[in-house]
């Protein structure tokens, strides 16, 4: 059984090296641990500090591309390299090392193939008031989307069974975490969470300049996402708002032409008309977009087996 730990790198040469560090050298029922390093385009001698501490792999991208396509790349290298096991954790030394034994343990078990280390969030010191809230409150909108309990979305430390990452396919350019849970959901995926320790904070977070700037760009993500997996569902709701109201307004010019006062309400008639003209048309896009949805899943099952066949080769 091989682990390989990834970490995503940009200009992390300061915090890299405590990081790996921080790692374990062996598990109980692993029998191989390697590391890899994704370099996204730093500046700085992140590529140098991994080597000189002995990473076992390095992928890199000349410029930066973000946490998304970085993630993918070092899904696709450890599943060229024979990994059984992934784990990604963090440059900054954020998560506790010795609780990859716990993350992969719901793997090894044969429990999950998808396992999301959950972090004490309230305990976390440098965590404000809002970022706290703001996470609960995205955690509760990504279990709602993607039909799981995961309590901490946003958590990068995570571990994927190789049948697992050879299924998750981000498309994303932002980041990887929310949009994997609501894949692995929807696509009824065995996923679930561990406990799990954090470290004090090195650096702040690199990956949004602002709270509300990430808080839109997850939002985004999510709906994406979930119109991906559910359009109907979501045409149809929004489909819903206009119907109803240009059937009010509908309603409400018969009840006066009736009376003998329709003339003088053909604004009414025109206007309910459009709103009902507005919410079919919704609706008909929902239809279509759940047929293309249709076809992505057998695209992803296509995509699937070709990836399993490369990656298998091997093994």
């Amino acid at each position: 059984m091989k682990l390989i730990i990834q970490i995503p790198c940009y200009n992390e040469a300061e915090t890299l090296e405590i990081a790996l560090n921080d790692l374990p050298k062996h598990i109980d029922g692993i029998d191989e641990i390697e590391y890899l390093i994704i370099n996204d385009g730093s500046k700085d001698n992140t590529v140098q500090v991994a080597k000189n501490w002995g990473v076992h792999h390095v992928v890199n991208f000349r410029c930066n591309k973000g946490l998304a396509k970085g993630f993918m790349a070092g899904l696709d290298a450890c599943l060229e390299a024979g990994a059984d096991i992934i784990v990604n954790t963090d440059a900054d030394n954020q998560y506790c090392g010795e609780d990859i034994a716990k993350l992969i343990a719901p793997i090894l078990k044969e429990e999950a193939d998808i396992v999301i280390g959950e972090r004490p969030i309230d305990d976390i010191e440098h965590f404000s008031f809002i970022k706290k809230k703001l996470q609960h409150l995205g955690s509760w909108v990504v279990r709602k989307a993607s039909n799981t309990d995961i309590p901490d979305a946003p958590s990068g430390f995570r571990a994927f069974s190789r049948d697992a990452a050879i299924r998750i396919n981000v498309v994303n350019d932002y980041t990887y975490t929310l949009e994997t849970i609501v894949q692995a959901g929807r696509n009824r995926m065995a996923i679930t969470s561990v406990p799990i320790r954090t470290n004090p904070e090195l650096r702040e977070s690199r990956l949004f300049h602002s709270m509300w700037g990430y808080v839109k760009k997850s939002v985004l993500t999510i709906l994406r996402a979930f119109m991906w997996y559910k359009p109907l569902y979501c045409f149809g709701l929004v489909s819903v708002i206009p119907t109803i109201i240009g059937l009010s307004v509908g309603i409400r010019f018969l009840i006066f032409f009736f009376n003998g006062r329709g003339s003088g309400h053909v604004q009414s008639l025109i206007l309910a008309c459009t709103l009902l003209i507005i919410g079919f048309i919704t609706f008909v896009i929902g239809l279509l977009a759940d047929v293309i949805a249709a076809n992505r899943k057998i695209l992803e099952d296509t995509q699937y087996q070709i990836r399993k066949l490369r990656y298998d080769k091997d093994k």
